[in-house]
């Protein structure tokens, strides 16, 4: 199976890549347009701010390209912010494979969210074998609202969009590469969609 991960300079690909490792593949870290077309399954992970992130993928070429794929793609974290409509960081207008706004947490709640927050409203095969509350690690400011796109939830003041989905495209908010065995499952069942 090729597993490529998008290496457009705004990830913490390594970690993804020695998740995938620990799970018996070999991962290719790329920005060729043409080795990403043609991979069984694509990862594109993200950690920083979303308008630098979104000018490295115009940059790329990628911000044509992602949308077009075909097979499963799992953005994560940044990644899947970037595949929402926009971005209040930055004022960024995202890649608009998932129609939900990102925006940032209420005042009232500390920024970032860091550490273990449990998920909920588990849906799809992304999920199988991943228990009801589970813990998923997580570092943000800005969040997806719940939507029609949602599979999973967390509560961080209110329920938000822990991970979407709309046909082949999935994204997840907390960072499964960092969420120790559930997390793993999770990559496992993105494998094996």
């Amino acid at each position: 199976m090729k597993i490529a991960i998008i290496d457009y300079g705004a990830g913490n690909i390594q970690s993804i890549k020695f998740a995938i490792k620990r799970l018996g593949y070999e991962a290719i870290l790329t920005k060729n347009i043409e080795t990403i077309r043609g991979a069984d399954k694509v990862i594109f992970p993200g950690v920083g701010e979303a308008s630098s992130a979104m000018m490295k993928l115009i940059d790329s070429g990628l911000h044509t390209l992602i949308p077009s794929l075909t097979q499963p793609v799992l953005g994560i974290c940044l990644g899947m912010q970037l595949m929402c409509k926009f971005s209040e960081e930055g004022k960024t207008q995202g890649l608009g494979i998932f129609e939900v706004d990102v925006v940032r947490f209420p005042g009232t709640l500390k920024v970032p969210q860091i550490g273990w927050n449990t998920i909920n409203q588990l849906q799809t095969p992304l999920f199988s074998e991943i228990a009801e509350n589970e813990y998923m690690y997580l570092v943000h400011s800005f969040y997806a609202a719940l939507c029609p796109s949602t599979i999973a939830t967390v509560t961080y003041g209110f329920p938000y969009s822990a991970a979407l989905q709309v046909d082949n495209f999935y994204g997840v908010q907390f960072h499964p590469e960092k969420s120790s065995d559930a997390g793993i499952q999770l990559l496992s069942n993105f494998l094996k969609l």
